[in-house]
């Protein structure tokens, strides 16, 4: 990388239609979004096809239709490419609306925004995971300093396919919470997202750690609440959550967020041991 341009590495690009669902749906949520001044979002390192930009706003424009969406990438190539992507959808034979507010530039960690803007969500999925588990401090630190005084950094990784997922939210004041989100039919266990963990929890999942903790619970409840699979994996799943908050997990949200497949905890509750803000 020369001296001044994008600051990251160059990621494996990986890229497929609707991989990134999860957490869009859980992004067109999030206050930080909703109750923005300026609905500004960015897709940190989207790859080496723009199509996940393109359905981040077509999701978003759904609960804010004046959200703007910046998708991000320190591969000249790849804008290139997204860029001739969005032209094509600038002639209506997409399906994606002509009008969509896109847009593709060069840019990495330093997050280049145009007119001293900064965004509301930042989007970093699939990106760190290939760094080292210490080079994601800094890197959190540095994107958090280009949110909005509310915004959220939304760190995670998911499969090929976007059906086993996770994520951290990351405000100036830290990490606040683990969103775990599974497509729930033919799940076997809850803890094959130990896989697919934010780069700085993936290392993690052994004993003494709180995260390991965390899919112990969770594949024990699931298997408590086995017999509820008669009536569907997503009944089997809310009870399983209700479960570990019984049990005393920091769980956040409600069933309407839990049969989606999701469970999100605080982070205090899975934090590394000596992890320090």
């Amino acid at each position: 990388m020369a001296s001044g341009g994008p600051i990251g590495t160059v990621t494996r690009g990986t890229t497929n239609t609707n991989r990134l669902r999860r957490v869009d749906r859980w992004i067109g949520a999030l206050p930080a979004l909703r109750r923005a001044a300026d609905p500004l979002v960015v897709d940190l390192g989207y790859g080496a096809s723009g199509v996940t930009a393109l359905e981040l706003h077509q999701r978003l424009a759904k609960t804010r239709p004046d959200v703007e969406v910046l998708g991000l990438e320190i591969d000249p190539g790849r804008v290139r490419t997204a860029l001739d992507q969005l032209a094509a959808v600038r002639t209506g034979r997409t399906g994606f609306a002509a009008d969509a507010r896109v847009d593709f530039a060069l840019g990495g960690f330093e997050v280049p925004i145009p007119a001293g803007r900064r965004a509301a969500v930042i989007r970093a999925f699939n990106v760190l995971r290939q760094y080292d588990e210490s080079e994601v401090h800094p890197a959190w630190r540095r994107l958090v300093a280009r949110l909005q005084p509310d915004g959220m950094l939304v760190d995670g990784t998911c499969d090929e396919i976007g059906r086993i997922c996770s994520w951290v939210g990351v405000t100036a004041a830290g990490p606040q919470h683990l969103t775990v989100s599974l497509r729930l039919a033919e799940l076997d266990l809850p803890s094959i997202v130990a896989e697919r963990l934010p780069k700085v929890l993936i290392h993690r999942n052994v004993d003494g750690e709180r995260v390991h903790d965390l899919m112990v619970d969770l594949d024990r409840l699931w298997r408590i609440h086995s017999p509820l699979g008669a009536y569907g994996p997503g009944q089997r799943w809310v009870a399983t959550v209700q479960g570990m908050r019984d049990a005393g997990w920091p769980v956040s949200g409600g069933r309407t967020r839990w049969r989606l497949g999701e469970l999100t905890v605080d982070w205090a509750a899975v934090a590394p041991r000596g992890f320090a803000w």
